[in-house]
């Protein structure tokens, strides 16, 4: 990763990566990518009665890491963000869960996603649907505009996590919820992996650890933090079969991680915008 302009790289790998995700989707059942369906980290994370009302490419192109939809406990008429909002999956269950009285908003910087996300849309006939073309470190909404912000394995790739937590806390009203899932690290991963930007693209060089993840939320101002493990992944499963090339890094990295008593996670991060 250049020294000079990280972040601008980061984003230009996460761009391309799964552009190339949403451009062929659904010409293939099985995406291949970590945060894709055909890898441990996105499997079975949806009921099929979930599944069975939604547009086939939105299922197709999940590439998330739990179900924020459902751990959130979405209310009627509530409002809804979805950071990274890809194929559009948790963007359509949200609309869903709050009803014609509520709204769910989706913001991906990604042309391609953001195009598949509004077939879905389209096909789904969802009214109460908006997507909108950004980068979750500047949201393109205004403060105090949200009741809740969800996101499925995106976080991690972003190169400015403080920035992204810090525009969280502005677009939600007091007493807001942030209610995300993502890859989470338990330990420390070496310093040379996250330089490698095949490994940001796939969910794992950009992995928080867990107490910093916490901090983080902290700083932004953020209550009442949780982190619940959902998953753990370990070396012998985290890339079965024909996931992406990153396998023999990954694998090496959780065996250090095992060693040394930590681990790569699937988590459920939830915290609480104080009402004043």
């Amino acid at each position: 990763m250049p020294a000079s302009d990280p972040a601008d790289a980061v984003r230009a790998a996460v761009r391309a990566h799964y552009g190339a995700i949403a451009a062929a989707t659904p010409a293939v059942a099985e995406p291949s990518a970590c945060c894709a369906g055909a890898d441990p980290i996105s499997r079975n994370l949806y009921e099929p009665s979930e599944l069975a009302v939604l547009p086939d490419a939105a299922v197709l192109a999940s590439l998330g890491c739990g179900n924020p939809t459902a751990l959130a406990e979405l209310r009627a008429g509530e409002v809804v963000l979805d950071l990274g909002s890809g194929g559009g999956i948790d963007v359509l269950l949200s609309a869903r869960r709050v009803g014609p009285t509520g709204f769910a908003y989706g913001l991906d910087m990604t042309d391609e996603m953001l195009a598949l996300a509004e077939r879905n849309r389209a096909a789904q006939g969802a009214t109460n649907v908006r997507f909108l073309k950004g980068e979750i470190e500047a949201i393109p909404l205004p403060d105090a505009s949200v009741d809740v912000v969800i996101s499925n394995c995106v976080i991690n790739l972003s190169a400015d996590k403080p920035r992204v937590l810090r525009e969280a806390f502005r677009v939600l009203t007091p007493g807001g919820r942030f209610a995300v899932s993502d890859v989470v690290v338990q330990g420390q991963l070496p310093p040379a992996l996250r330089q490698d930007l095949e490994l940001w693209a796939g969910c794992i060089a950009g992995a928080l650890e867990e107490q910093t993840y916490r901090d983080l939320l902290a700083a932004a101002g953020f209550a009442e933090v949780e982190v619940q493990v959902t998953r753990t992944y370990d070396a012998s499963s985290r890339c079965e079969g024909a996931c992406a090339t990153d396998a023999p890094a990954v694998a090496e990295t959780l065996r250090a991680l095992e060693s040394a008593e930590g681990g790569l996670v699937s988590a459920f991060v939830r915290a609480r915008k104080p009402m004043r």
